[in-house]
């Protein structure tokens, strides 16, 4: 494919939804209408191009982001398909760090669901101009202005009409051209224009005043024209609303069905004329290691800057996905990067690749704005930035979800130890949700991860691309603790006295304070104790182990060794005693400290608390609500919309183990469910 080398005639974007929205399926349509794919590959068939994975094409749904390019209007847009279900949402954080825009696409008899919700709220937080795509018009129930609606409700988003599908005449209506567009040829690929017939524009006046009314906010001209009756130009129209668009404040929509070749196109047009190119964003802003700040300007001048933000196993090699800010990088250029503990790396790029789902090209050299592949780096991991050597920078890290499930795992064959082993020590590399730990009362090996699916399919590539078969046991939530009441302690520590005489004893002594935070509050660290004797002081040295100290034992609470949640500690008094008083000695005492002051607050545990959506028949209302109760569920809304109802609540995991098969008996196959995490609680 020619390359682009204006940025400005790029697109760098990502599909997201809640899963079976239908995000594969508009991507394949993408890359059939732009040319890029010379087929359209069904998901139902096993046969996406981007689900390349055999899990995915197995079980028919996403399970990693997978970066393809498409060219569309002289223009060149690198799209990113991100995984639907909550399990693998860690694959949309990391995509959408390194997008400049996304399309997000509803389903349009559902609108926004749970998963919709946390997409947003990713998306929110990198401030990521969007597009809504409502999926699904031709099913019955499907509702695109009940769909708008749900997005002004529950997303607090200004959506703004800019097709209206007509799913029965296979057409939708551009409502800024004033044209009907029939979607004609076997799979949709021949367009008919026209100007959209009086009688069935009356029909639209609504969402073409919305439209005007949206735009005329970013554009005072407009604003004259919208109050004044008169029709304004499409392309005064288009510029308002790509500016309102640019800030976050509008959200186009366009409406269709990927699967019937319904209204795709339109949406290519819509990415090119609404969503940024890579100089429309803001700089990102890189710490350098004195703590001072530098504004990187993707393709600016300066030296190289590029966020590593995803590990993969290809072929059995570790690669690295990586997005290029500024300069370029070239096969054979040394990288030096800060990792996650903190120490300096430097490593060769040893080969890139230019990607297409699961097939990768050979790269010459890597562009600003160009998200490439690079293997040869075995140290870099997520979310750590690829520096020129001696011009070290750090770009926002990636923050992963902490593990909420447990499988108790074995190797098959015992002669397989050390390979499991190894295979473990690269899917947690690949996968920052992934953790391996062992059980501290039964020495069993535990593979954590964020939930059922998540593990089935990590079991199932481990089998599948090294030939580990693992023994797993039921699965077991991950649990946290903390405290119920404030507490104190003062603890001195010393070591028993040197038989020569030669080194000073160790001895310091820590007294410090715990109180109980409300939930998701997290840990609140103060250091700024009174110091003894009165002419002390506490060196950077000495402060940095009293803290590192106190992290150690928050790392593993009292009742069964796990991680401690929302709780404030405050360190009040440190005494000193002269050389003695070595960091290790601050530490092991704040850590004896800690340790009592958290025996004395009333430790307890706390289990991963969900958010739930369940969707059944009318019919089976009562008997799910009356099974969702026996679980420990807090119902918190409930709802209809035609002969199906909505079931919101809160549950804890341990009690949703194998709902799915429960929900699916109660409601003769038909009911649905989906969950997301919400907090560490007591139960």
């Amino acid at each position: 494919m020619k390359k682009l080398p204006r940025l400005s005639h790029v697109r760098n974007i990502g599909v997201a939804a809640h899963v079976d929205a239908g995000k594969t399926t508009l991507t394949e349509r993408i890359l059939f209408y732009t040319g890029a794919s010379y087929k359209i590959g069904e998901v139902h068939d096993g046969a996406a191009h981007m689900d390349y994975l055999a899990e995915e094409q197995r079980h028919g749904i996403t399970i990693t982001s997978a970066v393809t390019k498409a060219p569309w209007r002289d223009h060149l847009i690198q799209v990113v398909d991100t995984p639907g279900h909550v399990d693998f949402t860690i694959e949309v954080e990391r995509a959408m760090r390194v997008q400049d825009g996304c399309i997000l696409v509803l389903d349009g008899v559902r609108a926004v669901e749970p998963q919709t919700e946390t997409v947003w709220r990713q998306r929110a937080r990198f401030n990521l101009p969007a597009l809504f795509f409502v999926n699904k018009m031709d099913r019955p129930g499907a509702d695109y202005r009940a769909s708008l609606a749900a997005i002004r409700q529950r997303l607090k988003a200004e959506p703004v009409p800019i097709t209206v599908p007509l799913a029965h005449d296979h057409a939708v209506v551009q409502l800024i051209d004033r044209t009907l567009i029939r979607f004609q040829g076997e799979q949709g690929e021949r367009l008919e224009t026209a100007p959209c017939p009086a009688d069935l524009w009356e029909h639209l006046a609504a969402d073409r005043e919305a439209l005007g009314l949206a735009a005329a906010e970013w554009d005072d001209t407009l604003t004259e024209q919208v109050l004044a009756g008169q029709d304004p130009a499409p392309d005064l129209l288009r510029a308002a609303i790509r500016r309102g668009t640019l800030a976050g404040r509008l959200f186009p929509c366009y409406g269709g069905s990927a699967l019937r070749n319904l209204g795709v196109q339109p949406l290519l047009d819509g990415v090119i004329d609404f969503l940024p190119a890579p100089l429309d964003r803001p700089p990102a802003i890189g710490r350098r290691p004195d703590g001072t700040t530098e504004e990187v300007t993707l393709g600016g001048d300066g030296p190289l800057v590029a966020l590593a933000f995803k590990v993969q196993l290809w072929d059995g090699r570790r690669h690295v996905f990586a997005r290029i800010y500024r300069n370029t990088l070239k096969p054979g250029d040394t990288v030096e990067f800060v990792g996650p503990d903190g120490q300096i790396r430097r490593e060769q790029a040893a080969r890139l690749f230019d990607l297409d789902a699961g097939k990768k090209t050979r790269l010459d050299q890597a562009e600003p704005g160009e998200i490439v592949l690079i293997a040869g780096l075995r140290h870099a991991t997520t979310g750590d930035t690829l520096c020129s050597p001696g011009h070290l920078l750090g770009l926002e890290r990636i923050e992963a979800r902490a593990p909420v499930l447990g499988l108790a795992i074995e190797a098959l064959a015992g002669t397989e130890e050390d390979k499991l082993l190894e295979v473990l020590d690269k899917v947690t590399q690949e996968d920052p949700t992934l953790a391996v730990e062992e059980d501290p009362e039964t020495g069993q090996r535990l593979l954590r991860g964020m939930g059922e699916l998540h593990l089935q399919m990590v079991l199932e590539r481990m089998e599948r691309e090294f030939g580990v078969r693992v023994r797993s046991g039921r699965p077991a939530v991950a649990v946290r603790e903390t405290i119920r009441r404030a507490a104190s302690a003062d603890a001195f520590f010393t070591t028993p006295p040197s038989p020569d005489g030669k080194h000073p004893d160790l001895m310091a002594r820590v007294a410090l304070v715990v109180e109980p935070l409300v939930r998701g509050a997290g840990i609140q660290l103060v250091i700024n104790p009174r110091v003894l004797p009165e002419t002390a002081v506490l060196t950077d040295d000495q402060r940095r182990a009293i803290e590192s100290g106190l992290r150690s034992a928050l790392e593993s609470g009292p009742l069964q060794g796990a991680a401690l949640l929302d709780l404030a500690l405050q360190v009040r008094e440190v005494e000193l005693f002269g050389p003695g008083s070595t960091p290790e000695a601050l530490a092991a005492a704040a850590n004896k400290a800690l340790r009592q002051a958290l025996g004395d607050a009333q430790p307890a545990l706390m289990q991963p608390v969900m958010a739930i959506e369940v969707i059944v028949p009318e019919a089976n209302m009562g008997v799910v609500l009356g099974d969702l109760q026996s679980r420990a569920a807090i119902i918190t809304d409930t709802g209809n919309r035609g002969e199906t109802a909505e079931v919101r609540a809160q549950a804890p995991l341990a009690a949703l183990l194998g709902y799915t098969t429960n929900l699916r008996s109660l409601t003769q196959g038909r009911g649905q469910f989906s969950m997301e995490f919400l907090r560490f609680d007591l139960v």
